[in-house]
């Protein structure tokens, strides 16, 4: 029989009595979440493991979340399991090679090669269509573009984990100890920079980056739905996220010489 209890009723029961029952069920019910994000993320590490082995990776730190998830401490849980599986799939990325300079150069041949092809037929080229021109093999094309996705996410990523933390350290230190701002005010505010930076890009870039992080569709997708190459999206997104980044940090340097003109 279904149990028609609630999640937060379930987590709320698991969190007492630390029944494998219970946590078993509240794995099944939040599973969706760790496969939601392996097939948004699958840009990301597509050439060098498989969505299956990302999900049995995820279901692992689902399931440790669910053993350290403090509602009186963090955000609803399903926004605090995501981050976690977010951050599990970035980690993993980051130790695989970087993007090396031979990547770069077949993916501007990549580029090249599909706008060429546009422009003799005025139709968009699929990536089967450009490794056949090629002559290359679509596996090895779909990893290119994997590796060079996996440049500008990691980019991001990690540019906002540290304007993030520079921001925190800064506005602690510039202030006095009773006025301390709470790390949710500091949350909200970078919340407020990292939306004015995509507001500041240009049009398609907005598009892009809106439709990647927030309607969670992949590149392929986004190629179809702005009816351009996938390589020219991907193109569009890494130059949103080198401008994103830029706005961060430049950002960044006037919110601390702010503070430490005002407080000198």
């Amino acid at each position: 029989m279904e149990d028609s209890r609630t999640n937060e009723e379930l987590l709320a029961l698991y969190q007492a009595t630390g029944d494998a029952e219970v946590k078993k069920e509240l794995t099944l019910r939040y599973l969706y979440i760790v496969k939601s994000i392996a097939v948004q993320m699958r840009d990301v590490y597509l050439g060098f493991t498989q969505v299956e082995d990302i999900i049995n990776e995820g279901v692992i730190v689902l399931m440790k979340a669910l053993d350290k998830y403090d509602a009186g401490k963090n955000a609803k849980f399903e926004t605090y399991v995501s981050r976690r599986i977010h951050g599990m799939i970035i980690d993993i990325a980051r130790k695989q090679d970087w993007v090396p300079r031979t990547v770069r150069k077949s993916f501007k041949e990549i580029q090249d090669k599909a706008s060429e092809m546009y422009a003799n037929t005025g139709v968009m080229p699929s990536m089967e269509e450009i490794a056949k021109e090629l002559d290359m093999k679509l596996d090895k094309l779909q990893e290119i573009m994997g590796k060079m996705n996996l440049s500008s996410v990691l980019s991001l990523d990690m540019v906002m984990e540290e304007t993030q933390e520079k921001q925190k350290v800064s506005s602690l230190m510039s202030l006095d100890f009773a006025k301390q701002p709470e790390e949710k005010y500091l949350e909200n505010e970078f919340r407020e920079v990292l939306k004015e930076g995509i507001n500041s890009l240009k049009e398609k870039e907005k598009l892009v980056i809106s439709l990647y992080y927030v309607e969670e569709l992949n590149m392929k997708e986004i190629a179809a739905v702005m009816q351009v190459s996938e390589p020219r999206i991907s193109q569009i997104h890494a130059n949103a996220i080198r401008r994103l980044k830029e706005y961060l940090q430049q950002e960044m340097d006037i919110g601390t010489k702010r503070k430490e003109g005002t407080h000198v």
